[in-house]
Parts: structure tokens; sequence; C-alpha cells
């Protein structure tokens, strides 16, 4: 009877667990959101909103999977070792082995392996995103200083709008960099005093900011939306603050907003001073170019 009993209670304990864990795996499921579902999907990636977001997706997940991949392996190893090689009555020491040719061939070769596969993928993902067009049709200037963003638009070859012009950020007045979807913008980045990083998680894209050193880059925006961008470069006290809204509109609304800006007389380049020896929270209106000049 005793005997009896004791496997009567592990079986409805066996149940009670199956149960349990069928109630919390389905509270799970029905918790999460298709918008949490896809994100967990992409590895925590934002929804994509440009055309670089592709190549650079594909190579985050597949690391991802990679990663994944070998840490099972690796624990399936570590496992089978401890459980296959564990201290026995009578057996306190297992064999000792000195030498394993094609063991020590096989844990040097497979790294090297694995670095070169990652290598090549991680290349080909770079000389994606880093392609740019021969003559793109949108150019912003961006200028990055402590501790904000300026943008120049520079849209005087622009029928519809006519001229440069710009928006300049403080920490306390967020700047709004607004985009045409669908169309490449060339981003030219330049630094008024340290090393800053533009950055808009959403394009799955950022670039270094170096004082003296401009970087390029282009992205088409491919979908209609608002998005958060900022700095990525431990830059000083505030690199907190520094932030920047980025709205991707239609055409004719990009146009029309050029022309808001062009209305209110900010209008003209603003650029970084010559020297990084100069350090202001805000462009000095010595920095600004008004066109013609």
């Amino acid at each position: 009877m005793r005997y009896s009993a004791g496997v009567s209670g592990m079986r409805v304990r066996r149940h009670l667990g199956r149960a349990v864990a069928g109630v919390v795996a389905m509270a799970a499921l029905t918790s999460c959101s298709s918008e949490t579902a896809a994100q967990w999907r992409r590895f925590g990636l934002l929804e994509p909103a440009s055309d670089q977001a592709p190549a650079m997706g594909n190579l985050w997940v597949g690391a991802w999977i990679a990663s994944l991949v070998i840490g099972v392996l690796v624990w399936g190893l570590i496992f089978y070792a401890i459980i296959r090689y564990r201290r026995r009555p009578g057996n306190e020491v297992p064999r000792q082995t000195k030498y394993h040719l094609p063991m020590e061939i096989l844990y040097t070769l497979v790294p090297f392996l694995i670095i070169g596969v990652l290598f090549f993928f991680t290349i080909r993902a770079q000389n994606t995103v880093l392609a740019k067009e021969d003559a793109p049709p949108h150019t912003i200037n961006v200028v990055a200083q402590k501790w904000s963003w300026t943008f120049n638009y520079m849209e005087q070859d622009n029928p519809d709008v006519g001229a440069t012009v710009h928006t300049v950020g403080t920490m306390s007045d967020l700047p709004t960099l607004v985009l045409p979807v669908g169309e490449t913008v060339r981003f030219n980045l330049a630094s008024a005093d340290v090393i800053h990083s533009f950055w808009i998680p959403a394009f799955y894209f950022k670039l270094d900011v170096i004082p003296g050193h401009p970087n390029s880059f282009d992205v088409t925006p491919s979908k209609i939306g608002d998005y958060d961008g900022k700095c990525a470069e431990l830059c000083g006290t505030y690199h907190a603050n520094m932030l920047f809204k980025v709205k991707v509109v239609s055409v004719d609304d990009y146009n029309a907003h050029l022309k808001k800006l062009a209305s209110e007389g900010k209008t003209g380049e603003i650029l970084p001073p010559a020297a990084a020896t100069h350090l202001p929270s805000t462009p000095t209106a010595s920095a600004t170019k008004e066109e013609g000049e």
C-alpha cells in the first residue's frame, strides 16, 4: 500500500507540474502582443525603417542564432562530461589522457572557422550599408556639438525649396530631423568639439562624428513615422541629453517643412568652428554662412 500510494503521489505531482507549466506558457503567449512577438523574432531590434535595416537585421539575427547553436553545443558537451565521467565508487579518478591530437586540432580550427564565417557576413553587411549613390537627391550636413545637434538641409538646388535651411537644437529644445520617405539622403557628419556618434536606432545604423575627420553615409527612409535619435558615444557630462527627434514624411511634406524654415529666416549653413579648441554649447552666430557667401 505504501508503494502504491507513493506512485500515485508522484503521478499527481507530475500531472500538476505539467498543468502549471501549461498555464504559465499560455499566460505568457496571450500576454505578448503581436508587436512584442515580432520584436522577439528580431532579437530585440526595433521595427526597421530604412533600406539599410535588412542587411544589419540579418547579420544581427544570424549572429544570435550562431551564438545559441554554439552555446547549446558547448553546454551539451559540458553536461555530457559531467555525467559521463562523474566519480563512481571504486573509480575515484577517471582515466587520464596526456595527448589527444584530433581533439587539439579540432578545438584549434573550429574557432578560426567561426571567426571566418562571422567576418565574411560582417564585411558583406558593411559593404551594403556603406554603399553610396553617385548623386543622391538630398544632402543634410549634420553638426554635433555639446550637447545637441544642428541639421543643415542643403536644398539650394531643389526647385521646391531653393535654399539651404537649418535647425539648431539645444538640450532644452530638442531638434527635429525631417526626412523624405523613399528618397536617398546623404548625411555629412562634422563635430564642433569632441567625438560623438549619430544614431537612429530604427535605421539599424550609426556612425561616429569625429572632429577634423568628416564622415558620410547614405540612407533611404522606408517607412513614414516618428522615431528617436541620439548620440551613441559618451561625449561628456550631458551626453544623455544629446537627443533628437526624427520624422519621416512624404516628399511634399518634407518640402513644405523646409519652406517653413526658410520663411522663419533659418537660412544658410551652420558650420562647426575651424578648430576644436572652442567648445560652445551651441554654434555661435559667427559660424553661420549665409546664402551666397
